[in-house]
């Protein structure tokens, strides 16, 4: 079965009917342990009908350690040894806890994704990166471990509400303002109804999503240089969902793309044009471009963020619809450029 991306050798990505997929994707011999939450086990039931199940809860709140070490205990319970396969079927939440406790139990079990949201198939499920949150702050604690295979089937994303659907789509945008400028083009001529009737377009826009992740990550898996591309607005977006409760991840990026957009036009690399164009997009997708805080409070907070390096950030800026630059800038520099 041929992936339609690989991500060295380790890892295959398939776009394409869960069910049909995940068959001759599983390692032969191996028991298979499928980690879920409760809306997916309801949704995706026939998928996980053959395995033992590890259940999650839902939402932001409840990607900490202390759920990763119910996950533990519940493999501990299971029995799960180093020849079980772990299986997560969900969302972004569900793939980095899945990816981040099988990685660390018993020094690392084989996994694999189902991922059943815009937002995991375009951006979370793919590449490598796991984690969970501490205090708030996205992703403290994490690892980089490659999943064996993600199916991404657009026909699960059919019961997704509007909400949860257009976020997904703010990663796809950010993708396309760093390295796709055909994909921008063609998501400007799509509204959000378009993309959620038609398949064909809506899978046109995952795969090519994927694709710019994917050759990324196969150039800089750990997030020495070119990897910070894919952190368009989320320096910002990190901070916004620190702060405030009013914004889901998706959400949060839009607005963090739109006022980094504003940044790269004061710093002359980003035409007003440009700008405009993408600020359009996100509008016209649905998005509320208007922090949910204060400026001043979301800036109070970017100085914790994970990617500092000492006083200094490495800051994404668009240089045009399908281009990017990574400029290094301290904390307080950066503050002074925010509006």
């Amino acid at each position: 079965m041929t992936p339609a991306f690989r991500i060295r050798d380790e890892s295959g990505i398939y776009i394409g009917p869960a069910a049909d997929l995940l068959s001759g994707l599983l390692p032969e011999g191996k028991r298979v342990v499928a980690l879920c939450d409760a809306t997916t086990e309801k949704l995706c039931r026939p998928l996980l009908e053959p395995y033992e199940r590890v259940l999650i809860g839902t939402g932001e709140s409840i990607k900490t350690l202390q759920t990763v070490e119910t996950v533990y205990r519940r493999f501990i319970e299971l029995g799960v040894d180093r020849r079980t396969f772990v299986l997560a079927v969900g969302g972004g939440i569900v793939t980095d806890v899945a990816g981040f406790a099988a990685a660390t139990y018993m020094r690392g079990l084989e996994f694999g994704f189902v991922s059943t949201t815009l937002l995991g198939q375009v951006d979370a499920s793919v590449g490598g990166k796991n984690g969970v949150n501490i205090d708030g702050y996205k992703n403290m604690v994490g690892t980089f471990a490659q999943p064996r295979f993600v199916i991404c089937d657009p026909a699960l994303l059919r019961t997704l509400p509007d909400r949860e659907f257009r976020a997904g789509l703010a990663e796809a945008v950010k993708s396309a303002v760093i390295a796709d400028a055909d994909l921008f083009a063609r998501l400007e001529r799509s509204s959000l109804a378009e993309l959620r009737a038609d398949t064909d377009l809506l899978s046109d826009a995952v795969s090519a999503s994927i694709r710019v992740k994917a050759d990324i990550v196969e150039r800089d898996e750990r997030e020495s240089g070119e990897r910070r591309k894919l952190n368009l607005g989320h320096t910002l977006a990190h901070a916004i969902e620190k702060c405030s409760s009013q914004m889901n991840h998706g959400e949060a990026v839009a607005v963090g793309m739109a006022m980094i957009a504003d940044v790269a036009v004061g710093e002359g690399v980003l035409s007003a044009a440009d700008r405009d164009r993408i600020v359009a997009l996100l509008c016209r997708l649905g998005f509320d471009l208007v922090p949910p805080v204060p400026v001043a409070q979301l800036l109070a907070e970017v100085g914790k963020d994970k990617k500092r390096e000492d006083d200094m950030l490495r800051i994404v800026l668009p240089v045009g619809i399908g281009d990017c630059e990574v400029r290094p800038m301290s904390i307080e520099e950066f503050k002074s450029k925010v509006k």
